[in-house]
């Protein structure tokens, strides 16, 4: 049974399908900085290794050993965060074609729609959560003990 695509049924399903794009483009911009932010996780270790392996880390090869352990980890929850950033994407993505053709071709499948959407919503959630495990450590590793102008450390 052929169904007649005409252009109100088509104007709805553009309408219906705007809404998630506006979550897309969240996404994607969160996508472009957690690369950046493992882009800078990345170069730091290879600046630790290479200062470790010539001795000339600050601190000593133990000192350099944690750091590497805690850029290890925030690599982890950074590629962690992207991963789920990508699935929402997907999801977002299979929730716009699924309102667009439940629109225009008759097909009963917002529940399809619904169970997409959600998923990706929640998918989201998780990458927020990642990337706030990941500025918790990168903060947790700066060294506030130096005064301004100078004065030295606190006591």
């Amino acid at each position: 049974m052929a169904f007649p695509l005409d252009g109100s049924s088509i104007t709805h399903g553009i309408q219906l399908a705007v809404a998630p794009v506006f979550l897309l483009t969240a996404v994607t911009g969160m996508i472009g900085a957690v690369a950046g932010r493992l882009a800078r996780i990345i170069d730091r270790a290879r600046t630790v290794e290479d200062r470790a392996l010539t001795g000339t880390y600050p601190g000593g090869p133990e000192l350099a050993h944690q750091e590497l352990e805690a850029l290890r980890v925030r690599g982890k929850l950074s590629n962690a965060c992207i991963a789920l950033l990508t699935t929402c994407a997907f999801l977002i993505g299979v929730t716009i074609i699924v309102l667009f053709l439940g629109e225009t071709s008759g097909i009963q499948i917002s529940r399809w729609a619904i169970g997409s959407f959600l998923l990706g919503v929640a998918t989201f959630l998780a990458a927020l959560l990642c990337f706030l495990a990941e500025t918790f450590l990168a903060t947790r590793i700066l060294d506030f003990r130096l005064r301004p102008h100078g004065r030295g450390p606190t006591a």
